[in-house]
């Protein structure tokens, strides 16, 4: 399987990324997931996120929020050869926090890699909190890439990969959907 290539996206890195570095747009996440594996067939594109607070009753605001990103998510299901994996918010000292999403991350790279599944993984993600899960997938010779923000990055992250790619203007607008 040297020549099948996962993609693993971190969807809340992802979505910063889009927001801060390039104005939001509306990417189509199949062609970037194709373009970011290259020449190596794509297994699958797997992508995490949570969704979105809702107190008890949500207000508008909440439920405007929540309901963009089932939305999204029943999209994004619907594309071939994508997973949603979801983890859930929890509050801590007043702060929203995710939690499952890197380990859940983590798990499907390691799972892939040491069970011959892939040849490739690409990460988007800016978290140190992968290196463990890189080291163990490069143990079983996957070639780790990452794609990254140079303005949202860890470099623990950044030199623990095989190879890492700039998500620039260029990648943004080859994959940005048109409105027509």
């Amino acid at each position: 399987m040297d020549n099948r290539a996962a993609v693993f996206i971190d969807g809340a890195y992802l979505t910063k990324v889009l927001d801060v570095d390039f104005g939001k747009p509306k990417i189509d996440l199949a062609k970037f997931s194709d373009i970011m594996c290259g020449d190596s067939e794509r297994l699958r594109t797997y992508y995490y996120n949570c969704m979105p607070y809702q107190s008890n009753p949500p207000t508008d605001e909440e439920r405007r929020r929540f309901s963009a990103m089932d939305k999204f998510l029943y999209t994004i299901k619907r594309l071939p050869r994508f997973e949603v994996r979801l983890g859930r918010l929890c509050s801590l000292g007043g702060e929203y926090v995710q939690k499952r999403v890197d380990i859940s991350l983590a798990v499907d790279l390691v799972r892939l890699s040491w069970g011959k599944m892939i040849g490739k993984a690409v990460l988007v993600a800016g978290d140190s909190d992968f290196v463990p899960a890189i080291e163990a997938a490069k143990d079983v010779g996957v070639l780790v890439q990452l794609y990254y923000s140079p303005r949202s990055i860890h470099d623990e992250l950044l030199s623990s990969v095989d190879e890492s790619f700039v998500i620039d203007e260029e990648l943004i607008r080859e994959v940005t959907r048109s409105n027509c």
